[in-house]
């Protein structure tokens, strides 16, 4: 498996904070640092309050030079696809090209109320996730010297020059997530080289992997074209006290917590649990760090989870 580390920083962290969490990850041999997009706590009070997602990757990006950097996802309602394409591509290379690119749709209606952001029905805002995608890998895709235009219901794009480009070619890889059964796994089979089932419990998981998968057959895609991951609450200790520990930093309950997440337990306890995720398909992890100061958690899971069953990681050695 290939384990990545995951932040929620809506729910209180500052940009000194984030990049802690995403040198200690690059150090310690995850794969990458994703963060939420989001503009206001689901609990708590959030402070210092949110940071914008591509402003921060952009920052981070100076500051680290192997981990990759992403979205679990951008929602979006909140930018116009052409802004948008033209931020990501300029973190890809303001990273030297180790950005991905996680869309989706938006559903959390408070935050759109708090910050002035219209949130329209559900079938609108998938529709403008639709447009987005094609505009946005449309304007990376066009060819340099050419133009791009697009006409769409929601976005008309007109005589465009795209650019910039993104570094990486044809463009960042793209995440595409959920449990929609019929216009999700189109799109990721059209768009994305990832897909992620966040949170969800085995069978759902399993349910959509293999609507992604037949969906990736359809368009004539290699079975292998498509990573299958998932994301979860990591809660980790040496020992149950450790663990109860961290579930109450985080206002958790331990059998909650063992009861939705793998990743809860003695690391030899998460070990065996990922072992049947992995059975199922679930190729690449997402640790939910809740506890953003508490970088000994990552510690402790990257030293005794990741060698069992992660993927080597290049430490710059």
């Amino acid at each position: 498996m290939d384990f990545r580390a995951f932040v929620e920083p809506q729910q209180g962290a500052s940009y000194a904070t984030q990049l802690a969490v995403a040198q200690a990850a690059e150090e310690l041999g995850f794969s990458a640092f994703f963060r939420s997009d989001h503009y206001l706590a689901m609990s708590g009070d959030g402070l210092p309050g949110p940071t914008d997602s591509w402003v921060t990757l952009g920052a981070i990006a100076r500051e680290t030079s192997r981990i990759r950097l992403g979205t679990l996802v951008t929602s979006a309602t909140f930018r116009y696809p052409g802004p948008l394409a033209i931020a990501v591509a300029q973190v890809d290379e303001m990273s030297g090209g180790r950005v991905e690119f996680g869309l989706g749709s938006g559903w959390f209606e408070a935050e759109h109320q708090a910050y002035g952001i219209p949130f329209p029905s559900v079938r609108e805002r998938f529709d403008r996730l639709t447009e987005q995608l094609a505009i946005i890998t449309g304007l990376w895709t066009t060819k340099a010297g050419d133009t791009f235009d697009f006409a769409g219901e929601h976005y008309t794009v007109t005589d465009s020059p795209a650019l910039p480009k993104p570094t990486q070619g044809p463009h960042p890889p793209i995440v595409i997530g959920g449990t929609g059964a019929k216009r999700t796994p189109a799109l990721a089979a059209q768009y994305a080289t990832e897909f992620n089932v966040p949170f969800a419990p085995m069978d759902v998981t399993k349910t959509q992997f293999a609507r992604v998968a037949d969906a990736v057959a359809a368009a004539g895609r290699a079975a292998d074209s498509m990573v299958y991951s998932s994301a979860f609450v990591l809660c980790a200790g040496r020992d149950d006290a450790e663990v109860a520990r961290r579930a109450a930093a985080i206002g958790r309950e331990v059998d909650e917590l063992r009861s939705n997440s793998p990743l809860v337990g003695t690391p030899g306890e998460i070990v065996d649990k990922l072992g049947p995720w992995g059975e199922l398909g679930v190729q690449r992890v997402y640790a939910q760090l809740l506890d953003i100061d508490d970088l000994a958690h990552l510690e402790l899971f990257a030293g005794e989870v990741i060698p069992q069953l992660g993927f080597a990681q290049d430490r710059g050695k």
